[in-house]
């Protein structure tokens, strides 16, 4: 599995930091993510906590997995008034380039605790197999 990777998410983030313009809607953030191979499936887990099922959108296009999120303000009332907000708002995304080998037909995901998890199946055409071979002496099988 190859993974798109930013070179300057780190850099943008320590900037929206020191600006202060981390929780604003200007531009997409990245969303943290682990992958791993579990027997015959990749499984890849994003942190979207605070996001309902109906905010998070997952989209596959070729071999291109993107996943995005939003996170809304707090609906305010007439006599709410904001003290502290410093959970980050705004669009959430993330793009991984998943390799032909994988069956992005049955593709799964689930949702449990601000963590979205997708498994995603090896294909069967990926997947080891034996070969026969014809020959003078009969068909031969040879293990892969």
């Amino acid at each position: 599995m190859l993974m798109r990777t930013d070179p300057f998410r780190e850099m943008d983030r320590i900037v929206q930091q020191l600006s202060g313009t981390s929780g604003t809607w200007s531009k997409p953030s990245v969303m943290p993510m682990d992958a791993y191979r579990e027997g015959d499936e990749y499984v890849i887990a994003f942190d979207v906590p605070g996001v309902s099922t109906e905010a998070i959108d997952i989209d596959v296009e070729r071999n291109m997995l993107t996943v995005k999120a939003e996170r809304r303000p707090v609906a305010k009332a007439d006599a709410m008034k904001m003290e502290l907000s410093e959970r980050p708002l705004g669009v959430f995304s993330r793009q991984v380039v998943l390799a032909d080998t994988l069956d992005t037909e049955r593709i799964q995901a689930d949702y449990d605790a601000g963590v979205l998890t997708l498994r995603i199946p090896i294909a069967e055409r990926a997947k080891p197999r034996k070969i026969s071979i014809r020959g003078e002496a009969g068909p031969k099988q040879i293990s892969s």
